[in-house]
């Protein structure tokens, strides 16, 4: 029996970026850190919120690259010599990615009390019906 891939099924044509899409998210879904949620606000509309406590703005960058949504934070190093007898705040290095549905855009980013908000909105395109003439031979 041979294995046919969800990229390669006869009736999705041009849907082989989609295999590769459920593979990238995959890899991705195995990052623990930061926490984040994620809830849908309305019918077209998402909130990402990332727990990025202790981390400044100038400390976080989110970009999108080929319909990924990529966020990253490094802290700058501390200049001051302080001694910790205990550190259990997480300060390290992050990449947290998502990978985003065409049409869906990142319409803002705000920090407050630790907390990374990501905003995003889906565009609805308007329903075009498409009439294929057929050619005489």
């Amino acid at each position: 029996m041979t294995k046919l891939s969800f990229g390669a099924h006869p009736h999705l044509l041009g849907f082989e970026q989609l295999e590769r899409l459920v593979e990238r998210t995959a890899k991705t879904a195995a990052e623990g850190y930061p926490p984040f949620n994620i809830e849908a606000v309305s019918e077209n509309e998402y909130r990402i919120t990332l727990a990025v406590a202790g981390f400044r703005d100038e400390d976080l960058n989110i970009t999108v690259e080929n319909r990924q949504l990529v966020v990253r934070g490094r802290q700058a190093e501390d200049e001051g010599e302080r001694l910790f007898l205990h550190r259990g705040i997480a300060a390290r290095a992050f990449q947290r990615s998502f990978v985003l549905a065409e049409g869906v855009e990142v319409a803002r980013a705000a920090l407050e009390h630790g907390l990374l908000h990501i905003d995003l909105r889906r565009s609805v395109p308007d329903v075009i019906v498409q009439t294929i003439p057929i050619d005489r031979r």
